[in-house]
């Protein structure tokens, strides 16, 4: 394509556009009809442009003005709390249920590889004493040792927001880190299960499982469960950059990677609520059994909302991606 003849060929269609986005007063029905035309044309030159012969200069002109055009003709929305709402009780979890998958497949062998390190741990002393020395191993496994101690070390409050902090970073960094191909997806998702390994592996060689047990589970239920999520979407994102399917890589990558960022925000939620478990129920004085139902009916409650309402917003088209008015505009094709 022929820059100069492309440019001097529409550059009248982009000046009428600019002086119309320029008026002060209110468009008549045929300018504002001209208005739609020509942001339409010139969304279509940005595209050939862009594909044909990038130049800078022009394409940053053109981008500016498509996107004024876009907020004229489209309107600007500010975001309510009905969009809070809809988030919530559908777009995600609707994007939850749509990969999962993705995540029930990596929950199930990610418990399966924490079980089969801390197996492997208590039944070999050898690696026990390879961990820590036998006086730091005891101090770690005792009745009141730092397995215990950790969880009522810190003030409530400061502790439950500590840790959701963590888990939220840690899942946020699933999400975003999927796009390069997986790898450190699966690293993140290795190194958490290694540490619950560890920590089952160390206390059942010392006959104190179920005291383990009954410290991790009220809160670790939902909050591994959030972590799951995290990482299979993130595999979802990653693998998705390999086979995007009948959509472009483009188009793929820009969907889901919306949808993804949507679920940071959601587990970032959930996350609290484990954080607050883990902080408030997890180092108080209520019996175990006790302990451990408010974090079964944690769970539950999650999957509950996870397979009614996003099984049914799934089902009904959602896809936890943004509404099309708020999504950035595509090339039209008319010209």
């Amino acid at each position: 394509m022929d820059l100069d003849v492309f440019v001097s060929a529409h550059r009248a269609e982009w000046d009428r556009l600019e002086a119309l986005l320029r008026r002060q007063r209110r468009l008549t029905g045929a300018e504002a009809d001209e208005l739609v035309t020509l942001y339409q044309r010139t969304a279509t030159h940005l595209s050939l442009i862009q594909s044909s012969a990038p130049d800078p200069q022009l394409t940053g002109r053109l981008t500016h003005l498509v996107a004024r055009a876009r907020s004229a003709v489209t309107g600007t929305r500010r975001a309510s709390w009905r969009d809070v709402t809809r988030f919530l009780a559908h777009g995600f979890p609707a994007a939850v249920y749509r990969s999962r998958r993705w995540w029930v497949p990596t929950a199930l062998l990610s418990t399966a590889l924490a079980a089969v390190i801390g197996w492997w741990i208590a039944t070999h002393p050898e690696v026990q004493s390879s961990i820590a020395a036998p006086s730091e191993l005891r101090e770690l496994t005792r009745p009141g040792g730092q397995y215990e101690s950790y969880y009522s070390s810190h003030p409530a409050a400061s502790f439950a927001a500590q840790v959701w902090t963590n888990n939220a970073q840690a899942a946020a960094m699933c999400l975003v880190l999927g796009a390069f191909l997986c790898f450190p997806v699966i690293w993140i998702l290795f190194q958490n299960m290694l540490n619950l390994g560890v920590g089952i592996g160390l206390m059942s060689s010392a006959g104190r499982l179920d005291t383990f047990l009954g410290l991790v589970l009220p809160h670790g239920l939902l909050e591994l469960t959030a972590v799951f999520v995290a990482a299979g979407t993130g595999l979802r994102l990653g693998w998705t950059v390999i086979d995007p399917g009948p959509r472009t890589r483009r188009t793929a990558l820009a969907e889901e990677g919306r949808a993804a960022l949507g679920m940071a925000i959601g587990l970032a939620l959930v996350l609290f609520v484990s954080g607050a478990i883990e902080g408030f129920v997890t180092p108080s004085g209520l019996p175990t059994w006790a302990r451990i139902a408010i974090g079964i009916a944690a769970e539950l409650a999650f999957l509950a909302y996870v397979y009614v309402l996003g099984g049914r917003a799934a089902r009904a088209g959602e896809t936890g991606d943004l509404d099309l008015t708020d999504r950035s505009a595509s090339a039209p094709t008319a010209a």
